[in-house]
């Protein structure tokens, strides 16, 4: 199984923030993690996601384009561990 890291990032437009993962913890003030797991390993699917639409407007448009999960994870497959994001590919 492998996790669509950054969809909250994509699905908000950029509200809330994926990041990639790290141990170190801020020593001062809350902290909020939210994990989230999901596969369509056993249940393929073509489902599309992208910016929810309730929350654009003409000052906040799509930064992202809409894409699957198996699109997203092919790019990621493909582009291998070279230091950069892959939500990079699909902004707009």
């Amino acid at each position: 199984m492998y996790v669509f890291g950054h969809g909250f990032q994509l699905i908000t437009n950029d509200k809330l923030k994926s990041m990639e993962h790290r141990v170190l913890a801020n020593k001062v003030g809350p902290r909020v993690s939210v994990a989230s797991f999901f596969s369509t390993q056993f249940q393929p699917t073509s489902r599309i996601y992208g910016p929810i639409k309730e929350l654009l407007s003409e000052s906040n448009p799509p930064k992202y384009k809409e894409t699957t999960v198996r699109e997203y994870l092919n790019y990621v497959f493909s582009k291998g561990l070279d230091g950069t994001c892959a939500l990079e590919h699909f902004r707009l």
